[in-house]
């Protein structure tokens, strides 16, 4: 059945992902006498298999031009496309990536996964208005997904770090309403609660900080919203650290349906209740 074979690629990805070569050769086996050596995914799992097993750059480069001879045949396989973009990628070649990833969307526009990808090289690079416009692409396709709603949130804060005056508060307000969505589409999203947190906690610094009321340069027929009042983002920060803990204390007991949670992800949340704490004390 077709949900027996995506068992088999969850599961030679989760041995590749631990080192287990020889089992995930066992299940690339089994898909190509399944589906063929010249079917698109397989390719692409063969092509991610001989990345894994290489040991040196020259080798790495041997399995891209592998891809590069894919291509010639045949430029419209799009899973190999994907790959020889990621493995540029983990070759240093930024540039190269980049490019290879603009020309998959002219070709296919609705691609939300390319356009992640591109979004978190240019985030990588300090490219925060592109990775802002891709996150913006991701979310026309897929819209009700919170994890790039969160992801929008993080690269506008980042943005605001590098801004002054009514940009940076334009930055961080958009910031936050984007970690609300994110929370409001998945009610225990660990990382949205974590952003609404840091950033309803830099906005509070930015508006008390203020002498008056501080005004974005934008334009207002741009449709940029107003600044949130204090009392709101003070609430929003309020809202955030209750979950937080609330989170925090159900996954350290052990409580049942609450053990999904990436440890380290729990580990930073509780280091930003307790640096939040420490400000409190002073």
């Amino acid at each position: 059945s077709q949900e027996k074979w995506a068992t088999y690629e969850s599961l030679f990805l989760a041995c590749l992902r631990t080192s287990d070569n020889d089992a995930a050769y066992l299940c690339l086996e089994e898909l190509t006498d399944r589906f063929g050596r010249q079917n698109e995914r397989v390719m692409a799992l063969q092509g991610l298999y001989k990345e894994a097993m290489a040991g040196s750059q020259g080798e790495l480069e041997e399995v891209l031009r592998g891809y590069d001879e894919i291509l010639k045949e045949d430029p419209t396989v799009f899973s190999i496309r994907k790959r020889r973009a990621a493995l540029l990628r983990s070759m240093g070649k930024v540039s190269e990536s980049v490019q290879e990833l603009v020309r998959l969307l002219d070709v296919s526009p609705t691609d939300a996964e390319t356009w992640a990808e591109l979004a978190d090289m240019y985030a990588q690079q300090g490219l925060y208005e592109q990775a802002v416009y891709c996150l913006e692409e991701v979310l026309v396709v897929m819209p009700n997904a919170w994890n790039m709603h969160a992801r929008l949130g993080e690269v506008f804060y980042l943005a605001s770090q590098r801004q002054e005056g009514g940009d940076q508060l334009k930055g961080l307000s958009e910031s936050m309403r984007r970690f609300c969505r994110s929370i409001e589409l998945c009610d225990d999203y660990l990382r949205g609660y974590y952003g609404l947190k840091l950033t309803t906690g830099s906005l509070l610094v930015t508006l008390e900080g203020a002498a008056k009321p501080q005004k974005s340069s934008s334009d207002p027929v741009t449709g940029d919203l107003a600044p949130p009042s204090i009392e709101s983002v003070r609430k929003l920060n309020q809202a955030a650290t209750a979950k937080l803990g609330e989170i925090i204390r159900r996954v350290g007991s052990g409580e049942k349906g609450w053990d999904g949670y990436n440890e380290a992800e729990i580990k930073a949340a509780r280091e930003l209740l307790e640096k939040g704490a420490q400000k409190i004390e002073r």
